[in-house]
């Protein structure tokens, strides 16, 4: 028991003092997909409606 419990204190103090830094750059990653995907929806809600009513308006006057 004694000799499990020194196996987990070794293997906890390993993984404790190791850094790494792939889960932060995958966080990073992650979070700047986010701001690219905010600022698309904000940009296509914010022009969408007026190009969709120009295009129709324009389509009317090449009705025969």
């Amino acid at each position: 028991m004694a000799n499990a419990l020194l196996q987990l204190r070794s293997w906890l103090t390993a993984t404790l003092s190791a850094r790494d830094d792939r889960g932060s750059s995958l966080v990073e990653y992650a979070m700047l997909l986010a701001l690219i995907a905010m600022v698309c929806i904000v940009a296509v809600n914010l022009i969408g409606d007026p190009v969709s009513q120009g295009l129709s308006n324009g389509g009317d006057g090449f009705r025969p």
